[in-house]
């Protein structure tokens, strides 16, 4: 039993009618490649078939190659691309890019489309693939236009192109991505985080007409209340959920690591503007850390030195952690911390118990859920990241197994499922989570 609304379904099958697929990777290699990976797999076949069904599916069913040579990617059942989503969905394939010449010029087109939709609107977390003012326009008071799908501000939103333009150069050599709208797109990130950094001076505000309080501002739109910090404003979670306090931690801590990244594609490649875009970013980066130094820590209930989830500057924070990422889960795979870090090691005992109160434990599994699913509903995404920060190997096997032994029968990852019956489960299609279960995979086998 899966859990999909019938309006996005049926748009979704209209979506997949109009799309003429071009060809965006080679065959064969990718072929070879699949055989290496189930040799290396060759004592966990049941990991082998799901991790080939995840690794095809996204290739096959989601990517296409547009008029302009650049790439969109559906997230899955619901016909739109999310920036977050997409670097998600085709970073798992930056290893066999290396050798496949089609697929790194996707995955740059990837990033090109990520860079030209940010222009269009730096505030909108999802996209259309034209401009037919498809999704929430009927319902949402916010300054829309005919390329949103959907206009909710989460930094993370804005991370994630950065991210992967930055490991398709550092994994293959591809620069192509690295064009006038990249240094265009990159500045406009730049001045929206810091103008949020004090959101009194920013002109967002989102009203969603709806009984859901997660979907929609308080305060007539303009949030809750918060003082400056140093960290820059989110709107809203990558679950795309609102968030309780102004002050999002892990997006904060993928924001301080992309402003890294930003420094060292601007002095290594001397892009236009170099030198104000690395002042920029440099400031931006040691303001954002101040203010994690400064703000995010709490402490758990046996008194230990942990981050908190949300904070607002005003003395409030939230103890817990989404399964979506950026997560506090995630910092060490988002190259925030090392996995070792005492606070985070802390951290991560707090959120993976019932300190959380999206932490479900059942009959099949326990992981992390979100007010964005049911209760007691647990994602497999948030599965993989734990999987992926622990040095423990038996335990990275234990999650892949269960991974595998929950997928409800289909064969591949769904956004969550029940902790005591995995056929019981929400979205029917979503890529990203399969292309998570990948990366776990890969981790697993040593492929880095």
């Amino acid at each position: 039993m899966y859990f999909l609304s019938q309006k996005l379904y049926t748009e979704h099958e209209t979506c997949l009618k109009e799309v003429k697929f071009k060809m965006v990777y080679s065959k064969e290699i990718v072929r070879e490649w699949l055989d290496e990976v189930a040799e290396r797999a060759k004592d966990h076949p049941e990991w082998v078939d799901v991790f080939e069904r995840c690794y095809t599916d996204t290739l096959d069913n989601t990517v296409e190659i547009l008029e302009d040579g650049s790439t969109f990617v559906l997230t899955g059942d619901i016909p739109a691309m999310w920036l977050r989503d997409s670097t998600a969905q085709l970073r798992p394939y930056l290893h066999v890019a290396k050798r496949d010449a089609l697929l790194r010029q996707t995955i740059a087109g990837l990033v090109k489309r990520q860079m030209t939709l940010v222009l269009k609107d730096p505030y909108a977390n999802s996209f259309n693939i034209e401009e037919n003012w498809k999704g929430y326009h009927e319902t949402d008071h916010t300054d829309l236009n005919g390329w949103i799908w959907e206009r909710k501000y989460e930094v993370d939103s804005l991370c994630y192109p950065l991210q992967l333009a930055y490991l398709l150069w550092k994994e293959t050599g591809e620069t192509s991505q690295f064009d006038e709208t990249f240094v265009a797109t990159t500045k406009e990130i730049l001045h929206l985080w810091t103008v949020e950094q004090d959101h009194k001076n920013s002109p967002y505000r989102f009203v969603r007409d709806t009984d859901r309080k997660e979907d929609t501002l308080v305060n007539d739109g303009f949030g809750p209340d918060f003082a400056v910090t140093g960290m820059t404003w989110s709107a809203f979670r990558p679950s795309d959920d609102c968030c309780q306090y102004s002050y999002l931690i892990p997006s904060n801590m993928f924001a301080v690591v992309v402003l890294g990244y930003v420094q060292e594609i601007f002095v290594e490649l001397d892009l236009a503007d170099s030198q104000s875009v690395i002042a920029d970013a440099k400031r931006l980066q040691d303001e954002i850390q101040e203010g994690i130094e400064n703000y995010a820590y709490t402490t758990n209930s046996k008194g230990e030195k942990i981050y908190a989830f949300e904070v607002d500057g005003l003395g409030n924070a939230s103890i817990m952690d989404d399964p979506n990422v950026p997560s506090l889960l995630a910092a060490p795979y988002l190259g925030y911390c090392s996995i070792d870090d005492e606070v985070y090691q802390a951290t991560r005992r707090t959120i993976l118990s019932s300190e959380n109160p999206y932490f479900y434990q059942g009959e099949y599994a326990s992981g992390l859920g979100s007010s964005h699913t049911f209760y007691r509903y647990i994602w497999p995404i948030a599965l993989s990241i734990q999987g992926l920060t622990t040095r423990d190997k038996a335990e990275k096997k234990f999650l892949l197994d269960q991974l595998v032994a929950c997928d409800g029968g289909t064969g591949l990852m769904h956004e969550s499922f029940h902790v005591d019956d995995p056929t019981l489960y929400s979205r029917e299609w979503f890529s990203w989570a399969n292309m998570m279960f990948c990366e776990l995979v890969l981790d697993y086998l040593d492929i880095r």
